[in-house]
């Protein structure tokens, strides 16, 4: 049952909802071809990408994640935004363009594409077992996100988990399959002007309140007892080190490594829009991770410890609490729209990875331009299905893989794609040992004590790392390929 107090919020919801399913249906009437809906033909502008790839990359782990540990914590919760803050920087400034250009010289569309083109002796086995990997963790990965929408929903309108869930991954999946990568990155625009308003007008409403309360940040940072007013968490040595480690080693998984958000580098047209994009996502980026940090401090002086139960609930519970209900709807589906994105692209990801680089390049099938993108709104629903399911019967295990998704998707793809870059004695027996040790040391490492020391967001980017040099040196590739390579023509 919906709370009659409620309706206002929901009713703004139901109105966002319909706007991405519109958006969606707008795109899915065109006559899209397969590199429209793969990568939105290189026609998309640079600071569309830009919006889309930021609103992909912070999900709602921005939102609840991070904004609830800031609010447990104290000042010392800056770290984690430090390390992710450090690694967009460089993937933007460094990683960005080479993408761009390596996807033109090799007329790739997947990240996994373009590294077994890279190495054509080890093709067919960088193929298949990216794409087991991808198909893997992205299902169930999307299961998680899936779940998120249903609870987010319930807890500010009332509507039950189960349903809540259904109906929002629907219109994901409605929307991601009409229109591809096209429908993603113009919804995604949508969605991060919905998040970055909501981290300028959040911490700005809840100032005014602390004000108003004649409240003393300083103080409510020292009651916490738990060095919440020290930027080390009161901390020294060997304790302090493993800290500030952990939490910059979220660092390391956005060095070019997670596809979904490689793509939109691999989309981008030119160096004038890639400089745009630039500029348009360094500065989302630290506007939101500004007002993310004030958000959970300012909530640490609004409302003491246990005083909300859930703490990565604070900020719906700041919203509800602070915001007239026409307002809370808005910000509310800031948070859907970050979970969203996320989902979108992550489906995205799952369809490309099985029409392009299994059925088409893998098996060999030759498919017209059409009939691939046919394949690829099967795949759509397929994959988001089988994640709906997930979401709905396996919510313990979903978790459990989400939380360390990040090492065994990003670091792994990562390290391949770091030694692709920039080390020219990389070899494809190098490429495969990275991306299998990387996929198995991120599940055996999470599983274990091994985890309590190190994290997996570390040690899986360097034991990937060592395996790709060691097997390059090893088993170096016997002949230099030309990277003038023919395009394959569908």
């Amino acid at each position: 049952m919906i709370d009659a107090g409620n309706y206002i919020v929901f009713f703004e919801v139901a109105i966002y909802l319909s706007a991405m399913l519109g958006i969606g249906f707008y795109f899915g009437k065109k006559d899209l071809d397969h590199s429209d809906y793969f990568l939105g033909g290189n026609k998309l502008p640079g600071w569309a990408l830009a919006f889309s790839e930021r609103a992909t990359g912070e999900s709602a782990y921005m939102f609840l994640g991070a904004v609830g540990f800031i609010y447990v914590t104290g000042l010392s919760g800056i770290w984690i935004l430090f390390g992710m803050f450090f690694g967009v920087v460089v993937s933007w400034l460094f990683l960005a363009e080479k993408f761009m250009s390596e996807r033109k010289k090799y007329n790739v569309y997947t990240l996994s594409d373009y590294l077994a083109v890279k190495y054509p002796n080890h093709s067919h086995i960088i193929r298949w077992i990216s794409s087991l990997i991808i198909g893997i963790f992205f299902i169930f990965y999307i299961s998680g996100q899936f779940a998120g929408t249903g609870k987010t929903l319930y807890s500010i309108s009332g509507v039950d988990v189960t349903w809540g869930t259904i109906i929002i991954s629907v219109i994901i999946i409605a929307y991601s399959c009409m229109g591809g990568f096209m429908s993603v990155v113009w919804t995604d625009v949508v969605q991060s002007f919905l998040m970055v308003a909501t981290f300028i007008v959040v911490p700005i409403v809840a100032y005014i309140e602390i004000q108003s309360q004649n409240l003393s940040i300083s103080q409510s940072l020292i009651d916490m007892d738990n060095g919440g007013n020290s930027w080390i968490g009161g901390l020294s040595g060997v304790g302090l080190g493993v800290m500030l480690f952990a939490n910059f080693s979220w660092f390391f998984g956005w060095l070019g490594g997670q596809p979904q958000l490689s793509s939109r580098f691999m989309a981008l047209t030119d160096e004038k829009e890639a400089k745009t994009a630039k500029v348009v996502a360094l500065a989302w980026t630290l506007v939101v991770y500004l007002g993310a940090f004030l958000v959970g401090i300012f909530g640490s002086a609004l409302y003491k410890q246990g005083t909300v139960a859930d703490s990565e609930m604070i900020l719906p519970h700041m919203l509800s609490d602070l915001l007239p209900p026409w307002a809370t709807g808005i910000f509310i589906a800031s948070i859907l729209a970050a979970i969203m994105s996320t989902a979108s692209s992550q489906l995205m990801v799952i369809t490309t990875s099985v029409s392009e680089d299994v059925i088409h390049k893998s098996l060999g099938i030759k498919l017209t331009s059409k009939s691939l993108v046919k394949i690829s709104r099967i795949t759509v629903i397929v994959g988001g299905v089988l994640g709906l399911i997930l979401a709905l019967i396996s919510k313990s295990l979903i978790y459990t893989v989400v939380s360390f998704a990040w090492a065994g998707i990003g670091n792994t793809f990562s390290v391949a794609i770091l030694l692709t870059f920039f080390w020219k004695r990389t070899s494809g027996a190098g490429i495969v040992a990275a991306i299998v040790t990387g996929f198995i040391s991120a599940i055996v490492w999470a599983s274990t004590p091994l985890e309590e020391i190190i994290t997996s967001r570390a040690s899986t980017f360097f034991i990937a790392l060592l395996a790709g040099v060691i097997f390059s040196l090893l088993m170096p590739d016997k002949k230099v390929y030309k990277s003038n390579v023919k395009t394959e023509t569908v």
